[in-house]
């Protein structure tokens, strides 16, 4: 049975001024699928998700998620739909505990269904915070927690949300060996349940966990294949992975 096609771009552009960040793309995401995004410093890779994620709007181009057009529903209205980011950039909320930071987006999720009971929230957030591994840590600030652990607390905020789509932009940034070994156990994990759309510089998790992967170089698709065969790309070499 042909994979169902859950997200999908149609001519996606994004201009800032005279800089053309993102250009033309147009892309398809598989259900059920882990797709890396790569790309050198500056191809577009951050524009580019910030659109699908609706946090900034295309000058050009369409995009749509699960057959229905959502080019003009900002960021909040598409989370409910299904389709979660986390940030380049940690944006946690520092003087809360990492237990209340997931819970708002447990709750967020548990009240499209109706009133929020505590258990089920509970439930929820120590699911996630157990998934990422920070269990021990629930209680404690977020802004105390290290910065690779905030990484780990931004992605349990995610699974809170209960994505279709978990895109997750530089997530091994700040992890140690260790951490990143846990972290790839734990995309495989939550591929079971999501799409998986990965950013990320750190080629040996790329071509560890992505069952696709997709080039950005400035702004433009430049390839779409297995690690294989971008590996073994010469276009991608010269501009990315070097020979």
């Amino acid at each position: 049975m042909a994979a169902v096609t859950l997200l999908h771009t149609k001519g996606l552009s994004r201009r800032f001024g005279g800089l053309k960040a993102v250009q033309n793309v147009d892309f398809d995401l598989k259900q059920g699928e882990i797709r890396a995004l790569i790309g050198p410093n500056g191809a577009g890779k951050t524009t580019f998700v910030s659109l699908l994620s609706g946090r900034i709007v295309p000058s050009e181009g369409q995009v749509f998620f699960e057959g229905e057009e959502v080019t003009g529903d900002p960021a909040w209205r598409r989370v409910r739909k299904g389709i979660a980011y986390t940030f380049q950039i940690t944006s946690v909320y520092a003087k809360l505990t990492a237990y209340e930071n997931v819970a708002l987006a447990a709750q967020s999720a548990l009240s499209r269904s109706g009133a929020v009971r505590k258990k089920d929230l509970d439930r929820a957030v120590a699911e996630a915070i157990e998934k990422v591994g920070l269990s021990d840590r629930a209680r404690m600030k977020a802004g105390e927690l290290s910065y690779g652990h905030q990484r780990l607390l931004e992605v349990a905020m995610g699974l809170a949300l209960r994505p279709k789509l978990l895109m997750l932009d530089e997530p091994t940034q700040g992890l140690s060996d260790a951490e990143i070994d846990n972290f790839c156990n734990l995309v495989r994990d939550i591929a079971r349940t999501a799409t998986i759309l990965l950013i990320e510089h750190n080629m040996p998790v790329v071509m560890q966990l992505a069952d696709s992967i997709t080039v950005l170089n400035a702004g433009e698709i430049l390839a779409n294949g297995t690690p294989a065969e971008i590996r073994a790309n010469p276009a991608v070499q010269a501009a990315y992975l070097g020979s």
